[in-house]
């Protein structure tokens, strides 16, 4: 009789994750149970209207705001059982951020922004990782410019080689070409997915280019703070309908 491989733990779980801001009359209810999972390697597209909650949300898989109610795990991790510190070294290791303001140090060059996180997390290779990853992102030419020096697509190559320097297995991103117009940003995109296909790290994008979306491998619509089933379920019907269609030709 065969046996039926176990199926691999997702790389995020959210259970019934709710957030709020504010207090009083002023409460604002931001997410409003979110269950999901997303697998390990996969690419998922988070979009929706602004204010939907989707930036959020992919805050709280960073750790970056702590939920109201539900569970947040990442990598096997429940991130609510861990305090600030231990959150901080977690998010150091396993999860690499990408944000559309780049948040880069403008007194410190393009090497010193991806290395000193490293050297921080003790890594004993810093400054020699840090080297590999903007010449792999092609920057190996601009180590030593600041970001005032650098235009908006190398800046965010720079954001982008210090998220992936520790190699984290989840890398998560929020409107990585918002700031970049039309060609930079595909060069952006290139760059992300090529990254991710050779280390195989689960890939998280908060986006509103459609382009970027339908490259992805699961397209997830937030709408008040809820999953958009009806999206979803109209999404999966397409892709089966064009499989079995493939299937004739």
């Amino acid at each position: 009789m065969l046996m039926t491989p176990p199926r691999p733990s997702p790389s995020i779980r959210l259970d019934d994750v709710q957030l709020s801001l504010g207090a009083g009359a002023s409460r604002v209810h931001i997410l409003n149970g979110i269950t999901l999972e997303i697998e390990p390697g996969e690419i998922v597209a988070l979009v929706g209207p602004s204010g939907s909650g989707k930036s959020t949300l992919l805050m709280t898989i960073a750790g970056l705001e702590p939920v109201d109610r539900g569970a947040v795990i990442v990598d096997g991790q429940t991130l609510g059982a861990l305090d600030e510190d231990d959150l901080a070294r977690f998010r150091g290791r396993r999860i690499g951020i990408i944000f559309q303001s780049f948040h880069l140090i403008p007194t410190m060059t393009a090497l010193e922004n991806v290395a000193v996180p490293l050297e921080l997390a003790d890594d004993p290779k810093a400054w020699d990782k840090a080297e590999q990853e903007l010449t792999r992102v092609g920057l190996g030419h601009r180590l030593h410019h600041y970001p005032a020096q650098l235009s908006g697509g190398e800046q965010q190559r720079v954001a982008i080689a210090r998220a992936v320097a520790p190699h984290p297995p989840l890398v998560i991103a929020d409107e990585p070409t918002g700031n970049l117009d039309g060609a930079t940003g595909e060069q952006i995109v290139d760059l992300l997915f090529a990254l991710k296909n050779e280390r195989g790290a689960t890939l998280v994008i908060v986006t509103h280019d459609n382009d970027l979306a339908a490259r992805c491998d699961r397209v997830i619509r937030i709408r008040n703070g809820r999953i958009d089933e009806s999206h979803d379920q109209a999404a999966q019907q397409a892709a089966s309908d064009e499989a079995a269609s493939g299937s004739d030709r």
